[in-house]
Protein backbone atom coordinates (compact mmCIF):
# COMPACT_ATOMS: atom_id res chain seq x y z
CA UNK A 1 0.00 0.00 0.00
CA UNK A 2 1.43 3.71 -0.66
CA UNK A 3 2.51 5.48 2.23
CA UNK A 4 0.29 8.23 3.52
CA UNK A 5 0.91 11.62 4.09
CA UNK A 6 2.06 12.92 6.96
CA UNK A 7 1.14 16.44 7.94
CA UNK A 8 3.57 18.39 10.58
CA UNK A 9 2.34 21.36 11.90
CA UNK A 10 4.95 24.30 12.43
CA UNK A 11 6.49 24.06 15.75
CA UNK A 12 10.13 24.38 15.45
CA UNK A 13 11.12 26.10 12.08
CA UNK A 14 14.60 25.71 12.66
CA UNK A 15 14.47 22.17 13.24
CA UNK A 16 11.63 20.49 11.34
CA UNK A 17 12.82 20.89 8.25
CA UNK A 18 15.17 18.48 9.37
CA UNK A 19 13.59 16.22 11.71
CA UNK A 20 10.80 15.28 9.20
CA UNK A 21 12.92 12.97 7.80
CA UNK A 22 13.07 10.51 11.00
CA UNK A 23 9.33 10.69 10.33
CA UNK A 24 9.46 9.31 7.11
CA UNK A 25 8.53 5.40 6.54
CA UNK A 26 6.77 3.20 4.22
CA UNK A 27 3.74 4.20 6.04
CA UNK A 28 4.05 8.00 6.29
CA UNK A 29 5.59 10.70 3.77
CA UNK A 30 6.08 13.60 6.09
CA UNK A 31 4.67 17.09 4.80
CA UNK A 32 5.58 20.44 6.91
CA UNK A 33 2.86 22.89 7.00
CA UNK A 34 4.22 26.56 6.10
CA UNK A 35 1.19 28.75 6.35
CA UNK A 36 1.45 31.69 8.06
CA UNK A 37 -0.52 34.57 9.26
CA UNK A 38 -3.51 36.13 11.73
CA UNK A 39 -6.31 34.44 10.21
CA UNK A 40 -5.07 30.87 11.45
CA UNK A 41 -5.23 32.12 14.70
CA UNK A 42 -9.19 33.15 13.92
CA UNK A 43 -9.54 29.76 11.85
CA UNK A 44 -8.64 27.97 14.96
CA UNK A 45 -10.79 30.07 17.42
CA UNK A 46 -14.31 28.87 15.65
CA UNK A 47 -13.50 25.52 17.06
CA UNK A 48 -11.52 25.75 20.73
CA UNK A 49 -12.60 27.67 23.17
CA UNK A 50 -10.57 31.08 23.58
CA UNK A 51 -9.62 29.99 27.24
CA UNK A 52 -7.13 27.46 25.14
CA UNK A 53 -3.47 28.45 24.31
CA UNK A 54 -2.29 30.33 21.75
CA UNK A 55 -0.50 27.52 20.40
CA UNK A 56 -3.76 25.11 20.40
CA UNK A 57 -5.47 27.88 18.29
CA UNK A 58 -2.52 28.60 15.39
CA UNK A 59 -1.99 24.44 15.19
CA UNK A 60 -5.69 23.48 14.67
CA UNK A 61 -5.88 26.72 12.00
CA UNK A 62 -3.26 25.59 10.36
CA UNK A 63 -4.04 21.85 9.97
CA UNK A 64 -7.50 23.30 8.57
CA UNK A 65 -6.36 25.32 6.65
CA UNK A 66 -4.10 22.56 4.83
CA UNK A 67 -6.98 20.30 4.79
CA UNK A 68 -9.43 22.58 3.04
CA UNK A 69 -6.91 23.97 0.64
CA UNK A 70 -7.90 21.10 -1.78
CA UNK A 71 -3.79 20.08 -1.93
CA UNK A 72 -3.81 16.84 -0.30
CA UNK A 73 -6.48 13.85 -0.05
CA UNK A 74 -8.16 14.05 2.78
CA UNK A 75 -8.40 10.22 3.04
CA UNK A 76 -4.67 9.47 3.30
CA UNK A 77 -3.74 12.41 5.31
CA UNK A 78 -2.82 11.86 8.98
CA UNK A 79 -1.62 14.77 11.54
CA UNK A 80 1.38 14.22 14.09
CA UNK A 81 0.68 15.85 17.22
CA UNK A 82 3.05 16.30 19.76
CA UNK A 83 2.34 15.00 23.53
CA UNK A 84 4.94 16.18 26.27
CA UNK A 85 3.14 14.04 28.45
CA UNK A 86 3.26 16.45 32.03
CA UNK A 87 1.13 18.92 33.14
CA UNK A 88 1.30 20.97 29.94
CA UNK A 89 -2.27 21.16 28.38
CA UNK A 90 -1.24 20.29 25.21
CA UNK A 91 -0.56 16.99 26.62
CA UNK A 92 -4.19 16.26 25.92
CA UNK A 93 -4.19 18.78 22.73
CA UNK A 94 -4.62 15.39 20.16
CA UNK A 95 -7.80 14.70 22.23
CA UNK A 96 -9.17 18.35 21.75
CA UNK A 97 -7.83 18.08 17.71
CA UNK A 98 -9.75 14.71 17.48
CA UNK A 99 -13.23 16.46 17.86
CA UNK A 100 -11.93 19.63 15.90
CA UNK A 101 -11.42 17.32 12.97
CA UNK A 102 -15.27 15.68 13.47
CA UNK A 103 -16.61 18.62 13.92
CA UNK A 104 -15.18 20.47 11.03
CA UNK A 105 -16.03 17.45 8.61
CA UNK A 106 -12.30 15.52 8.63
CA UNK A 107 -13.39 12.41 10.87
CA UNK A 108 -11.55 10.45 8.30
CA UNK A 109 -8.42 12.22 9.11
CA UNK A 110 -5.96 9.77 11.51
CA UNK A 111 -4.43 11.30 14.54
CA UNK A 112 -0.82 10.20 14.96
CA UNK A 113 0.81 10.77 18.69
CA UNK A 114 4.55 11.49 18.95
CA UNK A 115 5.52 11.29 22.19
CA UNK A 116 8.44 9.02 24.60
CA UNK A 117 5.68 8.06 27.32
CA UNK A 118 3.51 5.41 25.70
CA UNK A 119 0.43 7.92 25.40
CA UNK A 120 -1.95 7.19 22.48
CA UNK A 121 -0.48 3.63 21.65
CA UNK A 122 -2.94 2.65 19.72
CA UNK A 123 -2.32 5.91 17.50
CA UNK A 124 1.77 6.39 18.48
CA UNK A 125 4.16 6.88 15.93
CA UNK A 126 7.12 3.68 16.13
CA UNK A 127 9.69 5.16 16.95
CA UNK A 128 12.68 2.60 15.52
CA UNK A 129 16.36 2.99 16.67
CA UNK A 130 17.05 4.80 13.12
CA UNK A 131 14.68 7.64 13.79
CA UNK A 132 16.29 8.34 17.17
CA UNK A 133 19.55 9.08 15.23
CA UNK A 134 18.01 10.51 13.03
CA UNK A 135 16.37 13.12 14.83
CA UNK A 136 19.64 13.66 17.34
CA UNK A 137 21.55 14.51 14.10
CA UNK A 138 18.93 17.08 13.25
CA UNK A 139 18.37 18.44 16.48
CA UNK A 140 22.45 18.93 17.17
CA UNK A 141 22.82 20.35 13.18
CA UNK A 142 19.80 22.72 13.83
CA UNK A 143 21.08 23.92 16.82
CA UNK A 144 24.34 24.79 15.04
CA UNK A 145 22.49 26.27 11.90
CA UNK A 146 20.45 28.58 14.34
CA UNK A 147 22.96 30.05 16.59
CA UNK A 148 25.15 30.76 13.24
CA UNK A 149 22.65 32.33 10.99
CA UNK A 150 21.76 34.76 14.17
CA UNK A 151 24.55 35.98 15.22
CA UNK A 152 25.83 36.28 11.76
CA UNK A 153 23.17 38.27 10.59
CA UNK A 154 23.29 41.28 11.39
CA UNK A 155 26.98 41.62 10.30
CA UNK A 156 26.48 40.63 6.84
CA UNK A 157 27.92 42.76 4.19
CA UNK A 158 25.07 41.13 1.61
CA UNK A 159 21.94 41.53 3.31
CA UNK A 160 20.15 37.96 3.28
CA UNK A 161 23.25 36.20 3.06
CA UNK A 162 23.27 34.21 5.97
CA UNK A 163 19.62 33.42 5.96
CA UNK A 164 20.74 31.62 2.12
CA UNK A 165 23.52 29.70 3.54
CA UNK A 166 21.72 28.81 6.34
CA UNK A 167 18.88 27.52 3.68
CA UNK A 168 21.84 25.89 1.51
CA UNK A 169 22.57 23.92 4.46
CA UNK A 170 19.56 22.71 5.66
CA UNK A 171 19.16 21.10 2.05
CA UNK A 172 22.52 19.61 1.80
CA UNK A 173 21.72 18.06 5.38
CA UNK A 174 18.39 17.18 4.76
CA UNK A 175 19.89 15.05 1.80
CA UNK A 176 22.06 13.14 4.49
CA UNK A 177 19.16 12.20 6.68
CA UNK A 178 16.75 11.25 3.96
CA UNK A 179 19.92 8.70 3.29
CA UNK A 180 20.19 8.13 6.85
CA UNK A 181 23.87 8.18 6.17
CA UNK A 182 27.00 9.81 7.97
CA UNK A 183 24.94 9.93 10.74
CA UNK A 184 28.45 8.85 13.72
CA UNK A 185 29.05 11.06 16.64
CA UNK A 186 32.27 12.05 14.30
CA UNK A 187 30.44 12.74 11.30
CA UNK A 188 28.04 14.81 12.77
CA UNK A 189 30.48 16.70 14.34
CA UNK A 190 32.58 17.14 11.55
CA UNK A 191 29.40 18.71 9.64
CA UNK A 192 29.10 21.17 12.87
CA UNK A 193 32.60 22.28 12.30
CA UNK A 194 32.45 22.47 8.31
CA UNK A 195 29.08 24.91 9.12
CA UNK A 196 30.77 27.03 11.44
CA UNK A 197 33.67 27.51 8.66
CA UNK A 198 31.31 28.47 6.28
CA UNK A 199 29.59 31.18 8.28
CA UNK A 200 33.16 33.06 9.27
CA UNK A 201 33.89 33.10 5.63
CA UNK A 202 30.66 34.83 4.68
CA UNK A 203 31.48 38.73 4.12
CA UNK A 204 30.76 40.91 7.07
CA UNK A 205 31.14 44.49 8.22
CA UNK A 206 31.60 46.01 11.85
CA UNK A 207 28.00 47.42 13.05
CA UNK A 208 26.83 49.17 16.10
CA UNK A 209 24.69 46.07 17.48
CA UNK A 210 23.61 44.90 20.55
CA UNK A 211 22.70 41.31 21.58
CA UNK A 212 19.29 40.07 23.06
CA UNK A 213 18.80 36.47 24.61
CA UNK A 214 15.50 34.75 24.07
CA UNK A 215 14.24 32.78 26.37
CA UNK A 216 10.67 31.41 27.21
CA UNK A 217 7.87 28.39 26.23
CA UNK A 218 9.65 26.35 23.57
CA UNK A 219 6.75 26.55 20.84
CA UNK A 220 6.30 30.20 20.83
CA UNK A 221 10.34 31.02 21.07
CA UNK A 222 10.80 28.69 18.27
CA UNK A 223 7.82 29.27 15.68
CA UNK A 224 7.62 32.47 13.96
CA UNK A 225 3.47 31.39 13.30
CA UNK A 226 3.66 31.59 17.46
CA UNK A 227 5.91 34.98 17.58
CA UNK A 228 4.89 36.38 14.52
CA UNK A 229 8.47 36.52 13.34
CA UNK A 230 9.99 37.80 16.09
CA UNK A 231 13.38 37.16 15.03
CA UNK A 232 13.19 39.01 11.63
CA UNK A 233 12.01 41.71 13.45
CA UNK A 234 14.82 41.41 15.67
CA UNK A 235 17.55 41.23 12.56
CA UNK A 236 15.77 44.10 11.02
CA UNK A 237 16.47 46.23 14.17
CA UNK A 238 20.48 45.23 13.78
CA UNK A 239 20.19 42.95 16.96
CA UNK A 240 22.41 39.97 17.20
CA UNK A 241 20.15 37.31 18.86
CA UNK A 242 20.89 34.74 21.24
CA UNK A 243 18.75 31.64 22.02
CA UNK A 244 19.41 27.89 23.11
CA UNK A 245 18.77 25.18 20.83
CA UNK A 246 16.81 22.30 20.96
CA UNK A 247 19.10 19.77 22.17
CA UNK A 248 19.33 22.56 25.75
CA UNK A 249 15.40 21.46 25.89
CA UNK A 250 15.97 18.05 25.31
CA UNK A 251 18.39 17.12 27.73
CA UNK A 252 16.52 19.43 30.09
CA UNK A 253 13.43 16.67 29.09
CA UNK A 254 15.35 13.47 29.67
CA UNK A 255 16.91 14.96 32.70
CA UNK A 256 13.68 15.84 34.57
CA UNK A 257 12.32 12.58 33.41
CA UNK A 258 15.02 10.42 34.66
CA UNK A 259 13.61 8.91 37.50
CA UNK A 260 10.31 8.69 36.23
CA UNK A 261 8.20 5.78 34.60
CA UNK A 262 9.38 1.94 34.19
CA UNK A 263 12.70 0.93 35.08
CA UNK A 264 13.80 0.20 30.92
CA UNK A 265 12.18 3.78 29.94
CA UNK A 266 14.31 5.71 32.70
CA UNK A 267 17.69 3.26 31.25
CA UNK A 268 17.14 4.66 27.88
CA UNK A 269 16.76 8.10 29.27
CA UNK A 270 20.10 7.61 30.66
CA UNK A 271 21.77 6.00 27.85
CA UNK A 272 20.50 8.69 25.48
CA UNK A 273 21.26 11.74 27.62
CA UNK A 274 24.63 10.53 28.43
CA UNK A 275 25.54 10.30 24.80
CA UNK A 276 23.63 13.44 24.01
CA UNK A 277 25.06 15.48 26.39
CA UNK A 278 28.94 14.26 25.38
CA UNK A 279 27.72 15.74 21.31
CA UNK A 280 26.10 19.06 22.82
CA UNK A 281 29.46 19.51 24.67
CA UNK A 282 31.37 18.89 21.82
CA UNK A 283 29.29 21.38 19.84
CA UNK A 284 29.69 24.08 22.13
CA UNK A 285 33.63 24.12 22.04
CA UNK A 286 32.94 24.28 18.16
CA UNK A 287 30.84 27.42 18.05
CA UNK A 288 32.65 29.05 20.70
CA UNK A 289 35.87 28.22 19.23
CA UNK A 290 34.91 30.03 16.28
CA UNK A 291 33.71 33.08 17.76
CA UNK A 292 30.17 32.60 18.80
CA UNK A 293 27.82 32.93 22.06
CA UNK A 294 25.90 29.72 23.42
CA UNK A 295 24.88 28.56 26.53
CA UNK A 296 26.68 26.15 28.57
CA UNK A 297 26.00 22.75 28.03
CA UNK A 298 22.78 21.48 29.63
CA UNK A 299 24.72 19.87 32.54
CA UNK A 300 26.71 22.92 33.61
CA UNK A 301 23.84 25.10 32.98
CA UNK A 302 21.59 23.51 35.53
CA UNK A 303 24.37 24.03 38.13
CA UNK A 304 24.53 27.58 37.31
CA UNK A 305 20.88 27.90 37.79
CA UNK A 306 20.98 26.64 41.12
CA UNK A 307 20.11 29.19 43.86
CA UNK A 308 18.43 31.06 41.42
CA UNK A 309 15.46 28.55 40.87
CA UNK A 310 14.21 25.27 42.77
CA UNK A 311 15.90 22.09 40.37
CA UNK A 312 12.74 20.18 41.57
CA UNK A 313 10.45 22.56 39.25
CA UNK A 314 10.33 20.55 36.01
CA UNK A 315 6.81 21.45 35.10
CA UNK A 316 6.64 23.12 31.94
CA UNK A 317 9.77 24.62 30.95
CA UNK A 318 10.47 24.90 34.96
CA UNK A 319 13.94 25.74 36.08
CA UNK A 320 15.06 25.84 32.63
CA UNK A 321 13.98 28.98 32.16
CA UNK A 322 15.57 30.50 35.34
CA UNK A 323 18.91 28.15 34.19
CA UNK A 324 19.19 30.05 30.58
CA UNK A 325 18.32 33.65 31.70
CA UNK A 326 21.42 33.08 34.07
CA UNK A 327 23.42 31.22 31.77
CA UNK A 328 23.07 34.37 28.91
CA UNK A 329 23.74 36.43 32.07
CA UNK A 330 27.17 34.89 32.63
CA UNK A 331 27.92 35.38 29.18
CA UNK A 332 27.83 38.87 29.18
CA UNK A 333 24.70 39.13 27.58
CA UNK A 334 22.20 42.09 29.76
CA UNK A 335 19.13 42.11 27.69
CA UNK A 336 16.41 39.10 27.95
CA UNK A 337 13.18 38.51 25.97
CA UNK A 338 11.29 36.32 28.07
CA UNK A 339 8.15 35.05 25.97
CA UNK A 340 5.19 32.91 26.75
CA UNK A 341 1.72 32.12 24.75
CA UNK A 342 -1.01 33.88 26.88
CA UNK A 343 -3.75 31.09 28.78
CA UNK A 344 -0.45 28.81 29.26
CA UNK A 345 -1.15 28.20 32.62
CA UNK A 346 2.35 26.07 33.56
CA UNK A 347 3.98 28.80 31.39
CA UNK A 348 2.52 31.65 33.47
CA UNK A 349 3.45 30.36 36.92
CA UNK A 350 6.45 28.30 36.32
CA UNK A 351 7.55 30.56 34.00
CA UNK A 352 7.18 33.89 34.38
CA UNK A 353 6.30 33.51 37.63
CA UNK A 354 10.10 33.65 37.96
CA UNK A 355 11.27 36.88 36.26
CA UNK A 356 10.92 39.26 39.13
CA UNK A 357 12.66 37.29 41.20
CA UNK A 358 15.12 36.53 38.63
CA UNK A 359 15.28 40.32 38.53
CA UNK A 360 15.82 41.41 41.51
CA UNK A 361 18.82 38.28 41.67
CA UNK A 362 20.39 39.77 38.64
CA UNK A 363 20.59 43.55 38.45
CA UNK A 364 22.95 43.79 35.96
CA UNK A 365 20.82 42.43 33.95
CA UNK A 366 17.46 43.62 32.28
CA UNK A 367 14.33 40.92 31.88
CA UNK A 368 11.03 42.52 29.52
CA UNK A 369 8.38 39.63 29.26
CA UNK A 370 5.94 39.74 26.14
CA UNK A 371 2.86 37.32 26.06
CA UNK A 372 1.56 36.41 22.44
CA UNK A 373 -2.30 35.56 21.90
CA UNK A 374 -4.98 36.09 19.04
CA UNK A 375 -6.32 39.06 21.07
CA UNK A 376 -3.39 41.08 21.09
CA UNK A 377 -2.39 43.42 18.92
CA UNK A 378 1.44 43.56 16.64
CA UNK A 379 2.13 46.98 18.34
CA UNK A 380 1.44 46.07 21.73
CA UNK A 381 4.05 43.24 21.63
CA UNK A 382 6.39 45.67 19.50
CA UNK A 383 5.90 48.62 22.25
CA UNK A 384 7.15 46.10 24.73
CA UNK A 385 9.95 44.68 22.32
CA UNK A 386 11.18 48.00 21.82
CA UNK A 387 10.96 49.21 25.53
CA UNK A 388 13.76 46.17 26.12
CA UNK A 389 15.98 47.45 23.12
CA UNK A 390 15.82 51.19 23.79
CA UNK A 391 16.59 51.17 27.52
CA UNK A 392 20.25 52.30 28.12
CA UNK A 393 21.91 49.17 30.24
Amino acid sequence: MAPRTLLIPSLLDDWFPLLQYAFASDRWVPVLLTENGPHLAHLGLRYIHSDMCYPAHLVAGQVLAALGSGKYDVARCGVLIGQAGDECRGSCFIRLMRGVLDRAGYSQVALVSLNVRDIDRENGLSIRPSMVWQALAAAVWGDALAILRDQTRPFEAVPGSAEALWREWMETLGRELQRGKSLSRRAILARCQEMADSFRRLDTVERDVQTVAIVGEIYTRNCRLGNWDLKRYLAAEHVRICAGGLTWHALYYMDSHALKGPAVQRAFYRIVRSYTAAVQRELVDILRHAGFITLPPLPELKQQGRGFAPLNVTVADGWLVAAEIVGWAGQGVRKVLCIQPFACLPGHIFGKGQYAALQRKLPGTRLVSVDYDASTGEGTVQSRVRMLLDEEL
